[in-house]
């Protein structure tokens, strides 16, 4: 059986007051994580370090699952990891992230967003947030009961769909700066990396077997 190929990103940005140490530890935990698992094949790119874009289009191409880690500054990603999409996609225009943007000249107002390349590819985000969860759900707080991913996150989640990749359920880590619990994280990230990646598939892989006999 073919290994899972598993390509993470490490958007935890150097820059000002952060350390990127949080996003770092999320990094090394996943290809830990994958690392110590039979079926499984991992790379990995931080932002912070050079990169050559002809190469990160590979590792999209590579991939069956794409991870994103990123903190959010001002409600959107870092600009070191805007940049390198920025940078990265446009390089793997026609060279395997995108062909177009799916229209024709014949009725150019369909099909927009269906021109990319990474169809039957799976991504998944984390994100870190100086913000409390209950930001995002008490009525009247800051961001007026709407979710992370339907919310900040909105865009970041079309860029990947406009490439043709299908969404995994990501998780969210809240209050990271003025009440973190580090270990408690690591240890939810973990449950929810075995739930998505090992009990899902023996489930998947269970009904398969059960439809055979």
């Amino acid at each position: 059986m073919d290994k899972q190929k598993i390509f993470v990103i490490n958007g935890g940005q150097v820059f000002g007051h952060s350390g990127g140490q949080f996003n770092k530890t999320l990094l090394d935990a996943t290809v830990s994580f994958f690392r110590s698992r039979p079926g499984f094949e991992v790379r990995s790119t931080d932002i912070n370090e050079d990169y050559d874009p002809g190469r990160e289009v590979e590792q999209y191409v590579w991939a069956d699952v794409v991870i994103y880690h990123t903190p959010i500054w001002w409600f959107q990603v870092p600009h070191g990891l805007k940049k390198y999409i920025d940078v990265v996609f446009t390089e793997g225009h026609q060279k395997g992230i995108y062909r177009s943007d799916g229209r024709s000249s014949a009725n150019p107002d369909i099909n927009y967003g269906t021109g990319g390349m990474l169809q039957g590819k799976s991504y998944m985000v984390t994100s870190s947030w100086n913000a409390p969860a209950t930001a995002f759900t008490l009525p009247g707080e800051f961001f007026n009961e709407r979710s992370v991913d339907d919310g900040p996150l909105f865009g970041f989640h079309r860029m990947n769909t406009f490439t043709g990749m299908e969404p995994l359920e990501g998780i969210h880590f809240h209050d990271v700066e003025k009440n973190a619990d580090i270990q408690k994280d690591l240890q939810r990230y973990q449950e929810h990396l075995s739930r998505i990646f090992i009990t899902d598939a023996l489930q998947v892989e269970d009904l398969l077997n059960s439809h055979s006999h």
